[in-house]
């Protein structure tokens, strides 16, 4: 299961760049039909986040130096299921958006499904005395109270929570199935790599390393080379590309375009080999792979 694949979506919409076509002589004016009304809580329409956490029937509010030791607890023994922070995990749900724990009073109804599991869906029973599930219980419905309160919906990522991967099984995919060697060297552009980035944001550049302009400049683009039938070939930055029309700013700055029917197109894209790996990637390598990275200082 490939844990990073919402945050992948997320850093991708970022990521690509994509010009617009040149600028079409627009339709007669029409009066628009209403808009439908944002889903509660915003986010993207028919998204998890898109729909706010259910309501809890209790409002109780839990000491924290107890929610404090539940989230000690529930780290060990339920983080890597759930998530650190119970917002879901490598096999487990979000339980800020659980309707059994939105239904439960002081462990209720959490606590027979922790000491009995649910075998069905892969959760296995749990040993754990009543001091401590009481305090998992207080940590639950905190995280599930922060969760209702939120306005956006948004999460971090525990930086701990990346930190799984196997440092040599990371440089044989880097070196070996997965091709990186072929255009990054350790001991060249990518030296002193880990010092640069870290955490998240190496993660980030490390599956889409397009990004966005730093210092003013645009965000990468593949570089495009255009022949017409009668004159000398240009080479230029891409802006837009589609089956009608190719586009480029070239090197003399100047943005110039051309039937595609009617030329030659030759596209130089020195980021596709990280796009081919997407669908490729598993959860292990991706974790290998950053292992591996975060050893480049």
């Amino acid at each position: 299961m490939r844990s990073v694949s919402l945050l992948a979506f997320a850093l991708w919409a970022a990521a690509v760049f994509q010009a617009q076509p040149p600028a079409a002589t627009p339709p007669p004016t029409q009066t628009p039909a209403a808009a439908p009304a944002p889903p509660q809580g915003g986010g993207r329409q028919g998204s998890p986040a898109s729909v706010r956490p259910p309501q809890s029937v209790s409002n109780d509010v839990y000491p924290p130096e107890q929610v404090r030791a539940g989230q000690v607890v529930f780290s060990a023994q339920c983080g890597f299921c759930h998530g650190r922070d119970a917002m879901g995990g490598e096999t487990g749900p979000d339980l800020t958006r659980s309707q059994v724990v939105a239904e439960d009073v002081r462990g209720d109804k959490i606590a027979p499904i922790v000491r009995s599991g649910r075998p069905e869906k892969g959760m296995p029973p749990a040993t754990i005395s009543d001091s401590d599930l009481a305090t998992v219980v207080a940590y639950i419905h905190d995280q599930k109270r922060k969760a209702e309160s939120s306005q956006g919906d948004r999460r971090s990522v525990d930086v701990a929570d990346l930190q799984t991967g196997n440092v040599q099984a990371g440089q044989q995919f880097f070196n070996g199935a997965g091709g990186c060697a072929k255009c990054h060297q350790p001991t060249g552009d990518f030296a002193g790599l880990a010092t640069r980035l870290q955490g998240l944001q190496l993660l980030q550049r490390m599956l889409y390393p397009g990004g966005r302009g730093r210092g003013g400049k645009p965000p990468y683009a593949p570089t495009v080379t255009v022949t017409p039938p009668n004159g000398p070939a240009v080479t230029g930055r891409l802006t837009y590309r589609d089956e009608f029309t190719v586009s480029m700013i070239d090197e003399a700055g100047w943005a110039r375009s051309w039937p595609v029917a009617s030329v030659k197109v030759v596209v130089d894209d020195k980021l596709q080999a990280h796009a081919a790996l997407l669908p490729k990637y598993t959860d292990a390598d991706m974790h290998d792979v950053l292992a591996y990275l975060q050893t480049l200082k």
